[in-house]
């Protein structure tokens, strides 16, 4: 069990899914992070242009004219009113969640090869009492047979024998079935195709853990739907942020630094240099309630999530009971079993 559920960690189609969605957010955390930083980029052009003579006489000029440029541009846009960083909280809440995501992405997978695992090993062990009552009734059938030739008992009673024995036989190709298609479930789980599953322990030879008592109800914080539902709720909170932070105008600053020449031997020279430096601010006046809007919208979806984590823990302490109930009854039903 423990080499089927390392082969399920490392091959499962769903794992390794979930991994790669952490990577596309861990990315557009770093996306939404770079505009913390001044952007700086490149410019290189060649431009060659014709007017007709005439003109170019009237304005004493050459009619084709060429022209090189090459400048390094940098824009920088200040985080005044907190846009970036509430912007970048969101995003990295939301890389926490899909963590969050992955997390419970494994530990369903182990459940679910363990729970299939053992389900395996149950039909296995009802095939075999299976086979042993077909051999058992085909022996009673025999002896049956040699009691109606013998005049001991009637056709009657043969029959009912003979039944049982067939009833029992129909009870081998299902669970047979059964276990076919339990196999070909875990191989799925394992992230290979369908095939047989190697075996271990048997079915009595698997114990149950106990539960060690006393255990404090924090643990519950540690459930990855807890924590990606809480991560939620904090990326919920910045994007309201970020909504608002649109009522206030956007400050950036931008420089230019470079050469410009008709000769492109002279353009690197000192006189070939251009430059320029400039502040913006560009802020709204009208929009025709479209910025409130997009306010009230991130703050309904931020009660949802408030809703929807309340929700969340709710449903944890239930499920939590219902497996501390289950066990402890299982166990009753166990003893009484045996």
């Amino acid at each position: 069990l423990d080499e089927l559920i390392d082969e399920a960690l490392r091959a499962n189609l769903d794992v390794r899914t979930a991994a790669a969605r952490v990577e596309q957010f861990a990315a557009r955390l770093n996306i939404t992070r770079s505009d913390f930083f001044p952007q700086v980029g490149y410019g290189v052009s060649a431009d060659r242009q014709g007017i007709s003579r005439d003109r170019a006489n009237s304005l004493g000029i050459d009619s084709v004219t060429t022209s090189y440029e090459a400048t390094i541009n940098v824009g920088w846009e200040l985080d005044v009113w907190g846009r970036i960083r509430r912007a970048t909280e969101a995003a990295r809440a939301q890389l926490l969640a899909e963590e969050e995501v992955r997390r419970s992405v494994i530990l369903t997978l182990v459940s679910s090869v363990a729970s299939s695992y053992i389900n395996l090993r149950n039909l296995d062990h009802q095939l075999e009492i299976a086979r042993r009552t077909l051999q058992s009734r085909g022996e009673t059938v025999d002896l049956f047979q040699l009691k109606f030739e013998g005049g001991v008992v009637s056709e009657l009673e043969v029959a009912q024998v003979r039944s049982e024995y067939e009833q029992a036989a129909v009870r081998i190709p299902s669970l047979e079935r059964q276990i076919a298609l339990q196999e070909n479930a875990l191989s799925i789980l394992l992230g290979h195709n369908p095939g047989d599953i190697p075996r271990g322990k048997t079915i009595e030879e698997l114990g149950l853990p106990a539960v060690p008592a006393g255990m404090p109800s924090e643990l519950l914080a540690r459930r990855p739907d807890i924590q990606r539902a809480e991560q939620d709720l904090i990326a919920a909170n910045a994007q309201i942020g970020v909504a608002r932070s649109q009522y206030f105008p956007t400050i950036s600053l931008s420089g230019l630094f470079g050469y410009a020449s008709t000769e492109l031997s002279d353009l690197l020279q000192s006189s070939s240099e251009i430059w320029g430096i400039g502040a913006d601010a560009l802020g709204p006046v009208f929009t025709g309630g479209r910025i409130s809007s997009q306010v009230r919208a991130s703050e309904a979806v931020q009660r949802q999530l408030l809703v929807g984590y309340a929700q969340t823990v709710q449903t944890a302490f239930r499920e939590v009971d219902d497996a501390l109930i289950s066990n402890v009854k299982r166990h009753e039903e166990l003893t009484a079993q045996d």
